[in-house]
């Protein structure tokens, strides 16, 4: 069972999913681009190295025409793409999938999640953790500012309305002078 694909300006297909209520919002835009609770599964495995159709298919134990449907919207979106000499392959099974700068990207988020999701278990009903492969020890994310390695996850930071903000965003965010 192939799901209906949307068109898309670009002439790609893509999977239909959520549509931003405010346009220029950019949690509703980053919602757009990740859509279904799925799209961060088949990334996550990917990720971890499972990079061939076959595989990703057995571990998120999902239907190859579901699987099908849903890397070609990754791949519409520019999440993903074939792996050199990968496309060409006849049985899909042993299509090689790669991340996209733009589906590495999302990596960061990905670890935030799962630490968010684990934050409330104890440390021993906690199935996956995320450790540091070379000590081995457990990390617990946290999200800086990439220029001054505060951290940006305390009432210190807000959202504020930016140069090309729509009537929509004026109304509801202030206008907060910015400095370099």
């Amino acid at each position: 069972m192939s799901s209906v694909l949307a068109g898309a300006e670009d002439g790609a297909r893509r999977l239909p999913g959520p549509n931003a209520r405010i346009p220029d919002c950019p949690l509703a835009r980053t919602i757009e681009v990740v859509g279904h609770w799925w799209t961060l599964e088949i990334l996550h495995e990917v990720f971890n190295g499972h990079t061939r159709f076959e595989s990703i298919r057995r571990n998120l134990e999902t239907p190859a025409d579901v699987l099908v449907d849903r890397i070609d919207d990754l791949l519409a979106k520019g999440l993903l793409e074939h792996a050199v000499g990968a496309v060409d392959s006849e049985d899909r099974g042993y299509r090689e999938y790669r991340l996209t700068a733009l589906g590495r990207s999302l990596r960061p988020l990905l670890l935030v999640i799962a630490a968010w999701g684990n934050h409330r278990l104890a440390p021993e009903e906690r199935s996956i953790i995320l450790v540091d492969i070379e000590t081995g020890m457990e990390v617990d994310p946290v999200v800086v500012d990439r220029r001054t390695g505060v951290r940006i996850d305390t009432g210190d930071v807000v959202f504020a309305r930016g140069p090309k903000a729509s009537a929509m965003v004026i109304a509801r965010y202030p206008e907060v002078a910015m400095t370099e």
